[in-house]
């Protein structure tokens, strides 16, 4: 397989930084009718009211899905966000496991789903109130952009510390079309939608369904993903409007195919432990949502109303061996559990003017909750492994969040103050109906407290240059998951503290020449209580905050028309996470200084794309990846630094009431050995989860339209 040269840390991260400053040097001269490029984008994502990014003082992207899904899989939202700075977000070829997501390094602990980053789909949160959450109930299909907050402005959205990424679908629009779809491509991959939307009679829709069959890049790792979704906008008169959205998403028995060790991935890649195939790891799931949103005008202030519900149900067959010599303690090795959630929020905003400027003024409360029948069971039967067995725990678990907010902007001429404050009450209760002798009632609650506040200033330098500077507090309470134990021998930790983090930003957004855009931003975040693990054995894991931590970093991005049909965007991120106090997990002191693992130093995104009027586009992208620590201790072997390049081509045409569509996708063109994604801190050492070889994809859509 090619490699590619081995080159220094240093001259990687020089050379990086050369591509997108030499491109916006070069691009004044080239984009004088370019006309592509978005540069004053509007989002609401930090604000809650329409504002365009390039004034706010803090940093928030956002990325139109229109253009993205033409040359994309639709299947994962890495796919869109790569090129996003200070977010990394990995596929780890593991559909029983969600997405890898972490935001200035919040969130890269997280061994299953997504923590630390708070997760919005059409207003309804993707992420439950003790801030774990799933990415894929995302529908890229339907989505119309992505919007990603990073930094202190996050801490104005309640327990997560990290970031916000909130997904946008269309609005039915225009006379109304059907569109099918087919993609084909390595790994047994196999991808049919089908989709209708439009407006009819004032009422707009959009209905999509898809079915996404693989074998997978790993050996057992085959999956089958159903989803489906619903959009229904009217106006019930000329001030307000009323959105319908309704989603679902199924998986049956998804093979799981574990992280393995770096002996085992260097002797195959795709391979798998054998403690995969003994327990057949696997999960099901089965979520089904809907939400609906109301916004009326009152002159010029706004009211906004929402309110979602939703179930889900979870079956997770786990490789925790739990024979007769399992401690009674044991919690078994098939999680089984059926979560009803439901929530809402009201928000007041109203706009007046206030001396020689304007003020906005935001004021809402929100409410969730979510509850689980959480069940239990051995993974096995007798001598056969990987079924279910008898029980070893029935509990109930509620979470509760409720968040009053306010946040005001006042803009005068080249000034604008942005403030917020949010209080958040955050209640966790186990009722424990699984008590037999050796093991205790577990039942317990504990509800926590923070008002996390924030503030802001941009001041434009001219009208195409603003600088900003932003500070803001924020938290993050354990998980559930994470609450469960005090020890491996007891029963609810009510010791277990939130993490509290303050949070500084400065920076430069810039608009260069006719067509460019870039943003500079410098952080440095500090958080107390780090949690992490204490001890884990017999089946039972316990954590322990760890003390200080300290993030500080540097973001670059930028985005360019280098000519009419030339497009270039890119960005990179430096991030130092380290511990800054030393503390002990599983019996062993972690020294102050080592790295928090899980997240790389250096990330790197570059993207040029070329589209011939003829509606013809081909585009390379190159990821870059430095070297990751894999656990506390930093005395495994890190992840190694990887580059990827990927080439797309896509094309259209239209006849008539017909629309036809094509996709070439070839990914890691260089077939270049990597690892994707780690599991930080696995008690097995299998952390590594190993990324594809080179893969192709080929598609085909049409479209027609009544």
């Amino acid at each position: 397989m090619y490699r590619a040269p081995a080159l220094k840390p240093l001259s990687r991260l020089v050379a990086a930084a050369l591509l997108p400053s030499g491109l916006m040097c070069i691009a004044p001269a080239l984009a004088q009718d370019a006309t592509a490029v978005t540069l004053r984008p509007v989002v609401v994502t930090g604000s809650r009211v329409e504002a365009e990014s390039f004034d706010l003082p803090y940093s928030v992207d956002v990325v139109d899905m229109r253009g993205t899904q033409e040359g994309n899989l639709r299947v994962n939202a890495s796919e869109a966000l790569n090129g996003v700075p200070g977010l990394v977000i990995q596929n780890r070829q593991n559909y029983a496991q969600d997405l890898q997501i972490s935001v200035r390094g919040f969130g890269a602990r997280a061994a299953f789903g997504v923590r630390g980053v708070k997760l919005i789909a059409d207003g309804i949160p993707a992420s439950n109130p003790d801030g774990q959450g799933q990415a894929a109930t995302f529908n890229l299909d339907t989505a119309e952009r992505i919007e990603v907050l990073r930094g202190p402005f996050s801490t104005v959205y309640g327990n997560h510390a990290g970031g916000v990424i909130q997904l946008f679908s269309r609005d039915g629009e225009g006379p109304p079309r059907i569109t099918g779809g087919l993609t084909v491509g390595s790994w047994g991959t196999k991808r049919f939608g089908l989709g209708a939307e439009g407006e009819k009679n004032g009422v707009g829709f959009v209905l999509d369904a898809s079915r996404l069959d693989t074998d997978g890049y790993r050996d057992h790792s085959e999956a089958r993903r159903d989803q489906a979704f619903a959009k229904i906008t009217l106006k019930p008169d000329e001030d307000s409007k009323l959105t319908l959205v309704g989603s679902g998403l199924r998986q049956k028995d998804t093979e799981d195919p574990l992280g393995v060790t770096w002996e085992t991935y260097k002797r195959d890649p795709r391979a798998v432990e054998q403690v995969a195939r003994d327990f057949n790891t696997r999960k099901s799931i089965d979520h089904l949502q809907g939400g609906v949103t109301y916004e009326r005008r009152f002159g010029q202030d706004r009211l906004q109303l929402s309110a979602y519900s939703g179930t889900r149900g979870v079956t997770q067959y786990q490789s925790i061996p739990t024979g007769p010599q399992a401690a009674p303690r044991h919690a078994g090795g098939v999680v089984d559990f059926d979560r009803d959630f439901f929530g809402g929020g009201a928000r007041w905003i109203a706009e007046r003017e206030l001396g020689a400027g304007r003020l906005t003024v935001t004021a809402g409360i929100d409410y969730d909750e979510a509850e689980d029948a959480r069940r239990g069971y051995q993974n096995f039967v007798g001598p056969t492994l990987g079924i279910k067995g008898a029980l070893r725990r029935n509990e109930t678990d509620t979470v509760t969040s409720t968040d009053p907010y306010v946040q005001a902007q006042w803009k005068q001429d080249a000034w604008l103050w942005t403030a917020g404050v949010r209080h958040s009450r955050v209640r966790f209760k186990v009722e424990d109906r699984y008590i037999v002798p050796g093991n205790g009632n577990d039942s317990g609650s504990v509800s926590y407290r923070e008002t996390t506040p924030a503030l802001g200033v941009a001041y434009a330098l001219s009208p195409a240059v603003n600088v900003y500077a932003s500070y803001g507090e924020g938290f993050e309470t354990p998980t559930l998951n994470e609450l469960s134990y005090a020890s491996p021998s007891t029963g609810f930790n009510f010791d277990l503290q939130p993490s509290t983090s303050k949070q500084a930003e400065i920076g430069i957004k810039a608009i260069v020449g006719d067509a460019t855009r870039m943003n500079l931003a410098l952080f440095q975040i500090g958080t107390d209580d780090e949690i992490v693990v204490a001890e884990s054995s017999g089946g039972r894991t316990s954590y322990t905050n760890a003390g200080r931590t300290k993030r500080k970093g540097v973001e670059l991005s930028m985005e360019s028309e280098l000519q009419p049909g030339l497009h270039a965007r890119g960005a990179i991120t430096w991030l130092d996470a380290r511990y800054d106090d030393a503390f002990v997990s599983r019996g062993t002191t972690v020294p102050s200084g080592n790295r928090i693992p899980g997240i790389p130093e250096v990330s790197v995104f570059g993207e040029l794309a070329w589209t011939v009027r003829s509606g013809l586009t081909a585009a390379a992208e190159a990821i870059y990846r430095s070297k990751v620590e894999v656990n506390d201790l930093n005395d495994a072997k890190p992840a190694p630094a990887y580059t990827l390049v990927n080439l797309r081509l896509s094309a259209e045409q239209k006849s008539g009431p017909w629309t036809f569509a094509q996709l070439l996708r070839v990914d890691n063109v260089f077939d270049r050995e990597h690892i994707g994604s780690v599991i930080v801190g696995d008690a097995q050492g299998r952390y590594y989860e190993p990324g594809a070889e080179r893969s192709l994809y080929g598609g085909l859509r049409a479209t027609y339209t009544f």
